[in-house]
């Protein structure tokens, strides 16, 4: 009688072993890319909102005068005059150029009441003097505002104002 031997099934130790740390490691690196995207997913939001506060306030800033005499009279000196402050009723910012240095941390409208959920981002304004075309560099002002999210990136935003008359 002759026994026959039916070919083996399943798998040795070694295969099982080798198996299971090459779905251990692909399972980790999907687990990775799924945390890294959803921890960067509000990046784009944070980014988007920084740009609108950055227009805001440069939009702000350049619709103010920017005459050779300050609104209060007397000539004009960069950054604000004595009392003024962006959010004063009695004594606010009347000039493009009253804005040179400000910076708030915590977002406030123009009013200074402070907008929610905009606590955690900071602004800064620069302004220099620059010449562009025929205008020159004591008649023309370069604003940049720039807004720091709560992540700590930065957003920077630049316009362009000339001075006119009076």
């Amino acid at each position: 009688m002759c026994i026959e031997r039916s070919a083996q099934r399943g798998v040795t130790l070694v295969e099982l072993v080798l198996a299971i740390v090459i779905i251990s490691i692909a399972v980790i690196s999907v687990l990775n890319v799924f945390t890294l995207t959803a921890g960067r997913s509000s990046d784009p939001l944070l980014t988007r909102q920084s740009l609108a506060i950055a227009e805001s306030l440069l939009e702000e800033i350049l619709s103010q005068p920017f005459t050779i005499n300050d609104l209060n009279g007397g000539p004009d000196a960069m950054g604000p005059e004595a009392g003024e402050s962006r959010g004063s009723p009695v004594t606010p910012f009347n000039h493009v150029d009253d804005y040179a240095g400000y910076t708030e941390s915590g977002i406030v409208g123009a009013d200074g009441t402070p907008v929610a959920g905009l606590g955690q981002y900071s602004a800064a304004v620069t302004e220099q003097w620059q010449a562009l075309d025929n205008i020159g560099s004591s008649e023309g002002l370069l604003v940049t505002v720039t807004v720091t999210s709560p992540a700590g990136t930065q957003v920077s935003l630049s316009g362009f104002r000339a001075r006119v008359a009076p």
